[in-house]
């Protein structure tokens, strides 16, 4: 297995999209709205739920994201990739903030 790239894929990638495809494809065979569902569900609660609820959606927001960020990381450019994680670490600051401020 190689990346887009050409170079070959590392084990631990190798292994997490194994184990990954299964969940992909469930996601893909599902109605074309489901992930964009399931992400803004998880951002709302996030951003409007008491902190108890909050702060987990916003860590299972920040996991999916960076898992679907992984599998796709040798088939994006830089300036994806600085989105991605942009993206992520906010989600993850906004979340130490609703801890800091309860």
């Amino acid at each position: 297995m190689s990346s887009p790239s050409g170079q070959p894929a590392s084990p631990l990638r190798q292994r997490i999209t194994k184990f990954s495809y299964p969940y992909v494809a469930k996601l893909h065979g599902m109605p074309t709205l489901t992930l964009p569902a399931i992400t803004l569900v998880l951002a709302l609660a996030g951003v409007f739920a008491p902190v108890v609820i909050a702060v987990p959606a916003l860590i299972l927001l920040a996991l999916l994201l960076a898992w679907l960020g992984f599998l796709s990381w040798p088939a994006v450019s830089t300036g994806p990739r600085f989105l991605r994680v942009f993206s992520i670490l906010i989600i993850l600051l906004f979340a130490v903030s609703k801890v800091a401020s309860s």
